[in-house]
């Protein structure tokens, strides 16, 4: 899990990928997120700063978020789009910022299909999405005529305003992909029926754009390989479409996985590092031109490792990128324990998207704050006191110190991390050790005074310049009678092995400590991608189309019952986009979730419940209180009185569960202001 502190040259990943006009200095990919500063009303300032970043970091290549080549095709009303000149215009701030700071950019041209949030949607048949309230209206042959016209122009349009080329969304579910496959093109016309005619409007676009764009433009295709639906496309079918999109035009062919209605996790925290990318090595050897890599790859170890393997010809990551801006030259000046590492929660970015909030990150807020949240050398050194190293602690001691505080931490136990020390424990989110990793290089690197097993006290306290209390969180105890029994143990000692529990077992609280809870009972650490692929009946060696297969599903070693007072869906305050993937992990391992559960008494026979007005008694070996926390800051209030300057950062502020989003951020924004 540690990443090496040996320096590296990454020779593979820092290799020039030359594509005959124009060379790409390395094998780095920023791949295409949307942020919501897309459509950012004062103009593309922010976004233009969130790119001069990464491209002053780096990286090879950046493909923004996706821009729709017309009206219908957006994600949302007023959503980003790119159709005449005066959005042209707009755009050239990016394209100059960029190559000021020594990148290349392209565009992804993104039509959302009947992916599109908004009642003008259109798509090959009108066959609803299940992410889409809007039916779609079907497309006559003349709006597929000018929609592929559309894509040229909207391409013409990103060369205009200083583009070094376009992505061509053809993954992921969205309206080219929804032509290709017959699980949403059940025409009868030349657009339809035979795979021929279903690939002739990706084929066509990519014509149309060569022609519009000439022959010194970079053109990448982003080409499903692994639909993970049923009606998907087989593996032959791939192959086909790749060779087709290379003798059209493309320059590179990126990899695509999943459409976004799949109930099959492809990004987050729990998928395995590099899952997907067999599916690239094994296209490359059918075409000619270079191959990209992408879904879970968060390290230049694994990266280089990868291009070394011939695994593909380049590498995308997009939320590596959010992490850590630096992430390149970083690994390039062979400082990669200095890498802020994704963890692929979702809990800042796509989790924020999705709500039409700008996106951020967890373990970066600055990310997409590049305009607002500025670190700046401070002419005033303060001597400051730091209680805890959980999140917020860990985040604002970095900060404060890399600013020129002089910082002493107090943690009162043998180890780094709080709370992250917690969540690394649970099955799928091992890479929480990341973090851990990279806040204690640099509260080294910037000589933080570190004293663990040391419990602050006002006296240890007093003579600091400011204080930050960040001791983190204590469980909440409900009133249930008999809840001091020897069965109830809390999920902190259950989680640290502290404690061991019997082969049935009730967990009180079906928050994300809760559901954290259950999947620590129910599955196994470091999965492999083996195991993975078995549990979500993945098919990664394209023997069944569409890239699935029946799930073959490890029991639990144990009966878990998942219970929650209130009468509602259980996880409803999960991530937006991992909710329903731990809602469905926990369903493999046949979690028993009940809801509008009275909690009447526990004793020698179980727990004693009333579900529905009737009496239930569930007979279990151990119960697992998750009901909530309180706030750890009993230093705040005697410090106050001694006229101290005391700062509250994350649980000790407000507790949020596991979640370290709010408190990270809280941190660094004060560590940015004091």
């Amino acid at each position: 899990m540690e990443l090496r502190t040996n320096n590296t040259s990454f020779k593979a990943l820092f290799q020039p990928l030359d594509l005959g006009f124009t060379q790409i200095k390395n094998r780095l990919l920023m791949g295409s997120m949307h942020t919501g500063l897309e459509e950012d009303k004062p103009g593309l300032n922010r976004l233009a700063e969130f790119y001069r970043a990464r491209a002053q970091g780096g990286v090879g290549l950046i493909v923004t978020g996706g821009f729709s080549p017309n009206r219908s095709g957006r994600l949302a009303p007023f959503a980003a789009k790119l159709t005449n000149s005066k959005e042209q215009h707009k755009h050239e701030l990016i394209t100059h910022t960029v190559h000021e700071a020594g990148g290349k950019i392209a565009l992804q041209i993104l039509h959302a299909g009947r992916y599109g949030y908004h009642p003008f949607i259109v798509a090959p048949s009108g066959i609803k999405s299940p992410i889409s309230p809007f039916k779609p209206w079907v497309m006559s042959k003349h709006r597929i005529n000018v929609t592929i016209k559309h894509f040229a122009r909207c391409a013409r349009l990103a060369q205009l305003a200083g583009y070094d080329g376009v992505e061509i969304m053809g993954s992921e579910g969205y309206l080219i992909n929804q032509f290709i496959v017959a699980h949403t093109n059940q025409r009868q016309d030349e657009w339809g029926g035979s795979y021929t005619n279903r690939i002739r409007f990706p084929i066509e676009i990519v014509r149309s754009v060569r022609a519009a764009v000439g022959e010194k433009f970079i053109i990448i295709y982003r080409l499903s390989m692994l639909d993970l639906i049923s009606q998907g496309s087989s593996w032959e079918e791939v192959v086909i479409l790749a060779k087709a999109i290379e003798q059209a035009g493309a320059n590179i062919i990126n990899t695509g996985i999943g459409w976004h209605e799949a109930r099959i996790p492809t990004i987050g925290t729990m998928v395995p590092p590099a899952a997907f990318t067999h599916v690239t090595k094994h296209l490359k050897p059918e075409i000619n031109i270079p191959v990209i890599t992408s879904n879970r790859i968060n390290t230049p170890e694994l990266a280089n490792q990868l291009l070394e393997s011939g695994t593909a010809d380049m590498i995308s990551m997009a939320r590596p990128f959010l992490a850590d801006p630096q992430f390149a030259e970083k690994a390039k000046s062979g400082e990669s324990q200095a890498i802020n590492v994704c963890i692929a929660c979702n809990q800042a970015c796509l989790d924020r998207v999705f709500v039409n909030k700008a996106a951020s990150c967890l373990v970066n807020p600055q990310a997409c704050n590049e305009t607002e949240l500025v670190y700046r050398a401070t002419h005033q050194p303060k001597s400051v006191a730091v209680v805890g190293s959980g999140p917020a602690g860990l985040a604002f001691a970095a900060v404060a110190a890399e600013r020129g505080h002089k910082i002493t931490l107090f943690e009162k136990s043998n180890t780094l991390g709080g709370q992250f020390n917690l969540a690394k424990q649970i099955p799928g989110k091992e890479e929480f050790q990341y973090m851990i990793n990279y806040f204690d290089y640099q509260l080294r690197k910037f000589k933080v005074d570190i004293h663990l097993n040391t419990e602050a006290t006002v006296a240890l306290l007093k003579n600091f310049d400011e204080v930050v209390i960040a001791s983190g969180i204590k469980p909440r105890i409900p009133n249930i009678k008999g809840i001091e029994h020897k069965k109830v143990v809390n999920y902190i000692d259950v989680i640290t092995g502290k404690k061991t529990v019997g082969s049935t077992v009730a967990i009180i609280g079906a928050g994300g400590i809760g559901f954290d809870v259950a999947e620590f009972l129910t599955h196994e650490r470091d999965a492999t991608a083996q195991q993975f692929y078995d549990e979500w009946g993945i098919d990664i060696n394209g023997q069944y189309r569409g890239g699935i297969k029946t799930p073959e599903i490890a029991p639990s070693a144990r009966e878990v019952y998942l219970l929650q007072r209130k009468k509602e869906k259980m996880g409803k305050n999960l991530g937006k986009t991992t909710g329903w993937i731990h809602r469905l992990s926990l369903k493999h391992k046949q979690v028993k979730m009940i809801s509008g559960v009275q909690y009447d008494f526990i004793d020698d026979e179980g727990l004693h419940l009333t579900v529905d007005n009737k009496p239930l008694l569930l007979a279990i070996d151990n119960i697992v209180i998750c009901a909530g926390q309180t706030e750890l800051n009993d230093l705040f209030d005697p410090l106050k009185q001694l006229g101290q300057t005391v700062h509250l950062v994350g649980g000790a502020y407000k507790a949020l569960e596991l979640d370290a989003r709010h408190a990270i951020d809280q941190a660094w924004r004060l560590a940015a202001s004091i």
